[in-house]
C-alpha cells in the first residue's frame, strides 16, 4: 500500500549556513547536536529553531523511511517552526532568505521525482513581497503548497487586513497552507523551566489552535471558502473544544458556527496516540485527515504502529495513507523525460 508522509520536515544546510556567515541579528551558528542555534532581529535565542542533525540530510531520512518495512513512504516537506524566521526578517532580507530556502525545495523535488514534494518558505512582514515569493515558488519553481506560520515574528495577527490580498492569492492558486506552530508566542508563560516541556506538549497545541481562531473569526475562512488550511498535529484542541468553540463565539457574528470552519480545513494524524488519530478522523471526516509523522520530531515506526492499531478498513487506510493527500495537496507524478519530449515536438 503506497504511504504519503503528509508532514514531514527537512531543513536545507544552505539557509542555515548563509545566516551563519551574518554577524548582526537575525543569526545562526552550528549547535552541539549537528543543527544550529537562531537568534531573531532583536538578540533572542529562539531555543526550538535550530534542529539537530537529522533535519537536515534528505537522502538519510528517505532512507529511514525505507528502512521501516513498507514498500515506499513518500514525503510532503513542510517547514514546522522555521517558516516564522522568514518574518522576523526585514523584507528585503526575508525575499533573499525564502527565496534560497524555495530554490533549494525545488532542487530536492527535482532529484527525487515523485518521492519528495515540498512546500515553500514565505515572509509575512510585507504583503507585495509575500506575494512575489510565492508566484515565484508556485508559478516558476513548482512547489506544491505555502508555509503560514503561526505567526508574524512575534505578531501573532496572522489574520491582519493587509494580508487579504495574500490569502486571496492562495485561494486563486488551489494550494494548500500548511499552519504550523512556530514556537514565537507564549514563550514567556510557557517556554521556560521543565527542560522545554511544557511548551512542546502543551504551549504549540494552544500557540497553532489560536491561530486558526483568528482565521475562523476574522471572516478569512469566511470570505474565502476555497481556501486550504492543512491543521498540524490532528487540529490541535479544536476538534476537542469544538462545542466549547461554538458556544462562546457569538460575539465575532460569524454567519456560521466555528464548528463549521474548523471541519472546512484539514488535519494529518500527528497525535502520539490512537484515541487522538481516531477522533481526529471522526471530527473531520475520514477524507479529510492525512497520515503524517512529523519526522524528524517523532519516531515514524511508533507512528506506523498506532495508526494500524486503529483497524481502519482498507479502503479508509488507501485515503489516509495516499489517497487524500493526493487528492488535497494536488501531488502529481513527474512526466517521464521521454514524455516530456515528445510534447515538445
Amino acid at each position: 500500500m503506497q504511504i504519503i508522509d503528509s508532514h514531514f520536515h527537512w531543513w536545507p544546510r544552505a539557509v542555515f549556513e548563509a545566516l551563519c556567515k551574518r554577524k548582526d541579528f537575525p543569526r545562526s551558528e552550528p549547535n552541539a547536536r549537528g543543527g544550529y542555534e537562531f537568534w531573531s532581529p532583536g538578540g533572542r535565542q529562539e531555543k526550538f529553531l535550530g534542529g539537530w542533525a537529522e533535519w537536515f540530510d534528505i537522502d538519510e531520512q528517505l532512507a529511514h523511511m525505507d528502512s521501516l518495512g513498507r514498500d515506499r513512504i513518500d514525503v510532503v516537506s513542510s517547514i514546522g517552526p522555521f517558516s516564522v524566521a522568514f518574518s522576523y526578517m526585514p523584507k528585503d532580507m526575508g525575499r533573499e532568505f525564502a527565496n534560497l530556502w524555495n530554490d533549494e525545495m525545488a532542487t530536492a523535488q527535482r532529484n527525487h521525482p515523485g518521492r519528495v514534494w515540498a512546500s515553500a518558505a514565505v515572509p509575512l512582514v510585507d504583503t507585495d513581497t509575500a506575494l512575489e515569493v510565492v508566484d515565484r515558488a508556485i508559478n516558476k519553481l513548482g512547489l506544491m503548497g505555502v508555509n503560514l506560520p503561526s505567526s508574524v515574528g512575534d505578531d501573532p495577527r496572522i489574520d491582519a487586513e493587509r494580508l487579504e490580498p495574500f490569502y486571496d492569492y492562495c485561494e486563486k492558486l488551489g494550494v494548500p497552507l500548511f499552519l504550523h506552530p512556530t514556537d514565537a508566542v507564549f514563550q514567556d508563560m510557557l517556554i521556560d523551566g521543565y527542560g522545554g516541556a511544557l511548551f512542546s506538549s502543551l504551549g504549540r497545541v494552544v500557540e497553532v489552535s489560536t491561530a486558526a481562531m483568528r482565521l475562523i473569526l476574522s471572516g478569512v475562512m469566511e470570505r474565502h471558502p476555497n481556501l486550504k488550511i492543512v491543521m498540524s498535529h490532528t487540529g490541535g484542541a479544536l476538534p476537542y473544544q469544538s462545542g466549547r468553540m461554538d458556544k462562546n463565539t457569538k460575539a465575532a457574528k460569524l454567519p456560521r458556527p466555528v464548528s463549521e470552519y474548523i471541519k472546512r480545513m484539514y488535519t494529518d494524524t500527528v497525535s502520539p496516540h490512537t484515541a487522538g488519530m481516531k477522533f481526529a478522523i471522526e471530527y473531520y471526516g475520514v477524507d479529510r485527515v492525512m497520515y503524517g509523522t512529523d519526522y524528524p520530531c517523532w519516531d515514524p515506526a511508533t507512528c506506523l504502529e498506532l495508526f494500524d492499531k486503529m483497524g481502519l478498513s482498507q479502503a479508509d487506510q488507501e485515503k489516509i495513507f495516499a489517497g487524500n493527500a493526493r487528492r488535497i495537496l494536488n501531488l502529481k507524478d513527474p512526466v517521464p523525460a521521454k514524455a516530456r519530449e515528445a510534447a515538445l515536438v
